[in-house]
């Protein structure tokens, strides 16, 4: 608001001063012979309508001078990149030739190169074949409004030490620093930064003054604070608006009308030099008066996604659900007190409702099936169980322990012992290395510890290789697996992180004839056509896969290696006792048993006969 104030007042001068213009027929400045320069930048930045405030702003002061080749000479010179002469100094004697000079030029629109026009004006402008005469004052006027693209320092204290007294006008985005180093001493005499292309009339009505006569506001010190008004042989200092004139006649305060309660405001006041502004407490808007204040109502801004019902308080809002319904930690969503009654479960015996989840349970003699859903009579088996794992370079090392971690988790959800689950382990890369194999480990600390010792292989992706090795190897009797008769169960999980540098199809056909269930885990760019290829029917029960390795975990609970009966080639040796099978064996346990105790009953009565005897 003050810098609005400010460029309102200097814009009254300008107007006042312009009005105050002599007009035709009267006399003009007589300021003696003056060679004077106008440097104006016609670079890019500069716009069209503030290039065409520079035009006026070198008409008006040429109109205020009197013109002549024996009284002041003017030169024009525009640059940017490249320097153009627009008129030299012997080129007019009439203003209305100049104007009409000036009116004609075409903006080169380019880069900056302030030296390099500082250095035409001196080597060139300001020579005696261009008009410029000896013992007349040289003065250049530079006008820019960005920072110089070379060197300006040198340059203009070489024009400084030729004779050239040099102003310098900067606009808008002008550095200051580059400034000063072309104006000649002192600064404050020659050097003016103002704020826009409009305002720099008010260096036009100082250059004026000081080539036409004494103004006391220029050459004296005034000490007025802000503005110093100049009459004939005085001068008074006013404020800005919005500011009052202390006793000392010279410094200015700011009148504040919130501390002299001439506001009304409902809630804050904001004051300004002579004027204010009204604003709210934080959780309240401006009403269209712009003085009262209302609450805001940050529901009505349709962002609050709110499940059921949002309602707004001070500084923000909250999410209400209906009854029956609790809010979630996301302090949005409602969910259900009950959600057996509100979502489709799917169970197929009975829903049991749990605190934000469910879950299904199956009655008494039946088991949850991997669906969680359906109920069924298969009870988890001891299986063979052997993990091929990839070491490829793919997998790096820190998802590599991962990996590791992967397979003890399946580990741990497994009932190891040299009668129950057996477990083996293979790596491989461009070659297969069994880390142990099923007969080595017996219970889930050994073999715990054995994977997270483990090394690294890296190299290629032998997948195919690994399968061959697990079906002609891993799963013999010479390394741990047990008797085909025996109906236990041979489970093979291969976890991979990329596509086989080799075939697989053949393997993991023949993985499968040979009565390995097989499991595919695929994470990253594993490809999901190789997966489905390993792993046994139904594939959506054998195949799983995640983009990232930090998942795997998440697969590793999912992961159920149970296998039924129905799945093996013959009866797992969990038996029915009702069966006609197991009632034999039943006997033929008790008959043997009886007999045991028949000799040992004979034997103890032969025994107490001969101690009898020895008794006698």
């Amino acid at each position: 608001m003050t810098r609005v104030l400010v460029y309102v007042s200097v814009l009254l001068a300008v107007m006042a001063a312009t009005e105050a213009r002599p007009k035709s027929g009267e006399p003009k400045c007589k300021s003696g012979p003056v060679d004077l320069v106008f440097i104006i930048d016609g670079s890019r930045s500069v716009r069209p309508h503030e290039f065409e405030t520079m035009r006026k702003f070198m008409i008006d002061i040429i109109h205020e001078l009197d013109i002549g080749l024996a009284a002041t000479r003017i030169g024009v010179v525009q640059y940017s990149s490249q320097v153009q002469n627009v008129f030299s100094l012997k080129a007019f004697s009439k203003t209305e030739q100049m104007v009409k000079a000036i009116n004609e030029i075409i903006p080169l629109a380019q880069g900056t190169m302030t030296g390099l026009a500082i250095r035409y004006a001196m080597n060139v402008a300001f020579s005696a074949e261009e008009g410029a005469r000896p013992n007349v004052p040289h003065v250049a006027v530079i006008v820019t409004d960005g920072r110089p693209q070379d060197r300006v320092a040198e340059v203009a204290a070489a024009a400084r030490e030729s004779g050239i007294e040099i102003y310098a006008v900067g606009v808008a985005r002008a550095d200051m620093t580059s400034l000063r180093a072309m104006a000649s001493p002192p600064f404050e005499d020659h050097v003016f930064l103002v704020e826009s292309f409009d305002l720099i009339h008010q260096f036009g009505l100082q250059f004026q003054d000081k080539l036409c006569g004494m103004d006391l506001c220029l050459e004296s010190d005034h000490g007025c604070e802000h503005i110093c008004e100049s009459s004939p042989g005085s001068y008074q200092c006013l404020c800005l608006p919005g500011y009052t004139l202390n006793e000392d006649g010279k410094t200015c305060t700011p009148i504040d009308l919130c501390a002299e309660g001439k506001h009304d405001c409902e809630q804050i006041c904001i004051a300004s030099p002579g004027s204010f502004t009204c604003d709210c407490n934080t959780g309240y808007t401006l009403n269209d008066d712009k003085k009262t204040c209302k609450m805001i109502d940050y529901c009505s801004f349709g962002n609050h996604s709110c499940d059921h019902h949002c309602v707004s308080v001070l500084n923000g809002f909250f999410c209400r659900c209906n009854e029956g319904y609790s809010l979630q930690e996301d302090g949005k969503t409602c969910q259900s007190d009950n959600l057996c009654n509100t979502v489709e479960h799917g169970c197929e015996y009975q829903c049991v409702s749990t605190p934000g989840s469910y879950h299904c349970i199956c009655p008494e003699g039946h088991v949850l099936q991997d669906d969680g859903k359906s109920c069924g009579t298969c009870r988890t088996s001891n299986i063979d169980l052997v993990l091929l794992i990839d070491g490829s370079k793919s997998v790096r090392p820190q998802n590599f322990e991962l990996v590791k971690q992967f397979v003890n988790q399946v580990v741990d959800q497994l009932d190891v012992s040299a009668k129950g689950t057996r477990v083996g382990l293979v790596q491989y890369s461009s070659r297969v290395r069994t880390e142990f194999p099923l007969s080595m480990y017996h219970s889930k600390d050994e073999i715990k510890k054995a994977v997270m010792n483990v090394e690294y292989m890296e190299k290629g992706t032998m997948t195919g290789l690994a399968l061959k090795h697990m079906v002609e190897n891993s799963f013999s009797e010479a390394e741990g697996a047990r008797p085909a008769e025996k109906n236990i169960p041979r489970v093979g999980l291969v976890f991979t992180d990329g596509r086989s540098q080799d075939d697989i199809q053949e393997w993991a056909k023949k993985a499968k004839e040979a009565g390995i269930t097989m499991y595919a885990v695929g994470v990253g760019k594993a490809v999901e056509d190789e997966l489905r290829e390993i792993a046994s029917d139904p594939v959506e029960k054998h195949f799983f896969y995640s983009a990232d390795f930090t998942a795997i975990s998440q697969i590793a609970e999912n992961l159920k290696l149970n296998v039924c009966a129905a799945e093996s080639k013959g009866d797992i040796e969990v038996k029915d006792p009702c069966a006609c099978e197991s009632l034999v064996e039943f006997q033929q346990v008790t008959m043997s048993t009886i007999e045991q105790l028949n000799q040992k009953l004979s034997a103890m009565t032969k025994r107490l006969e001969v101690l009898e005897k020895q008794l006698l």
